[in-house]
């Protein structure tokens, strides 16, 4: 069943800082400003070799761990009859696991719980190595691009020297690509086994959130390029395209989308509910008749303990417009192509409480607003398109063209500005041939 696809899930999708699909649009932006900007700098083989590096990157550090993962699913999982779809996270609090077998939607299901229940420590065992070797080969995947980058650029710019050099052509002594130096760009390249991570407490959020899990394979190519630095032009250059990469990749969009939903709150708009939800006429209709009320109070009501909550939320006999939003929200995660509750998958009790304290919040703003109800949510739904355009649109435009230029005007007005790589091989070739 393919998800339909809305204004509200595109904004949605947009704003959602745990997803990659805002991540993808600005690694875009950013690798086709730093594209251009090397082609501007005036050497074709640079050029080449940024377009190389950036795109071919952008794949392995989007479908990398992703890809792994499905393959370790088959290779680990499968030989030991563990279904991965299990998030093992619901093995922290042992009521709600029991729990979660109880409003189990099908008897697959459950006996993929009973199943991991009585494998806990096993299972455990393989969610760790999956990530540690998934993150460990996307990381791989990397340095093998690097090592064909590396020597395809630099056979490209020895037949550019040889064809200006028809004369002299045959004195030339080409000699193996290790014997030519590089820029920081052709450091050596080091094994992955030697920056495995250490799985201790906190890595359990890098784990489970796809974008905490890129922030690891960035860290390990942050750390070579940086450190592998030539000179300080070399440095300088990295540190700009690095430091502005984690700076509006990572940190930027939540900052900003705080700072936007604080600006929305004094003018008693509160915009911090997923969009799908604020788009939705059922929370309308809900304001519009005061049901919601009622819906809160019986969430509330429920909220006795971390497994009441739970057990209210899972239920399929439970209607609730709290639950609803939450699941709109993908706090609660449903069987794929039903409305059931998939109690394999975790479901964070402080995100679905917030959902209560947002939805209360806003109908308490609309309560005090004065306003029509077809005003007061034209309103929001405005605050809030105009909040995600505002924080991708900053961020493109940092990664897309401010990164990129000032990289490019700090080659032109540099004492180096030409590309160091063609500099190295023209030297090395001349010496070859005296």
């Amino acid at each position: 069943m393919i998800p339909q696809i809305t204004a509200s899930t595109i904004y949605s999708t947009l704003g959602n800082n745990s997803s990659k699909v805002p991540l993808a649009i600005k690694d875009i932006a950013n690798s086709c400003g730093l594209t251009a900007a090397s082609y501007m700098s005036g050497d074709r083989a640079e050029g080449k070799d940024r377009f190389i590096d950036e795109f071919g990157t952008q794949a392995i550090w989007l479908w990398g761990i992703p890809a792994y993962q499905k393959i370790l699913d088959f290779c680990m999982y499968k030989p030991a009859k563990i279904d991965p779809s299990v998030d093992v996270r619901i093995l922290k609090d042992q009521k709600i696991f029991e729990a979660a077998k109880e409003f189990a939607p099908t008897k697959a299901i459950l006996d993929s719980l009973e199943k991991v229940g009585a494998n806990q420590k096993t299972v455990k065992q393989l969610n760790i190595a999956k990530f540690a070797l998934s993150t460990g080969l996307t990381a791989l995947s990397y340095f093998g691009l690097t090592k064909f980058r590396h020597n395809y650029t630099e056979n490209q710019i020895k037949q550019d020297i040889l064809n200006k050099q028809n004369a002299q052509k045959d004195s030339f002594n080409i000699q193996s690509s290790q014997d030519i130096p590089f820029s920081s760009a052709f450091s050596n390249v080091h094994s992955v086994s030697q920056k495995n991570p250490s799985f201790t407490g906190g890595m359990q959020d890098f784990i489970f959130d796809p974008v905490k899990n890129l922030m690891i394979v960035d860290g390990i190519i942050t750390g070579e390029r940086l450190s592998h630095s030539k000179n300080p032009q070399d440095f300088f250059g990295y540190v700009v395209k690095e430091g502005s990469f984690w700076a509006f990749m990572y940190f930027a969009g939540p900052l900003i989308a705080k700072a936007l939903e604080k600006v929305a709150d004094k003018k008693g708009k509160s915009i911090d509910l997923d969009a799908r939800v604020i788009f939705d006429e059922q929370l309308k209709n809900s304001f519009k008749d005061g049901s919601i009320k009622s819906h809160l109070a019986a969430f509330k009501a429920a909220d006795v303990s971390d497994v009441g909550i739970y057990k209210f939320a899972v239920n399929p006999e439970t209607k609730n417009l709290v639950v609803d939003f939450a699941k709109n929200s993908d706090v609660i995660e449903l069987v794929k192509g039903s409305d059931k509750v998939d109690t394999r998958r975790f479901i964070d009790l402080n995100d679905l409480r917030g959902v209560a304290q947002k939805l209360e919040k806003l109908f308490g703003q609309y309560e005090n607003s004065g306003e029509s109800l077809d005003d007061f949510f034209k309103s929001v739904q405005k605050l809030k398109k105009g909040a995600i355009w505002k924080n991708i649109g900053s961020c493109i435009g940092a990664l897309g063209i401010l990164a990129p230029a000032i990289m490019l005007i700090s080659r032109k007005i540099g004492s180096g500005s030409d590309y160091q790589v063609r500099k190295d091989i023209e030297q090395k070739m001349a010496q070859n041939s005296n």
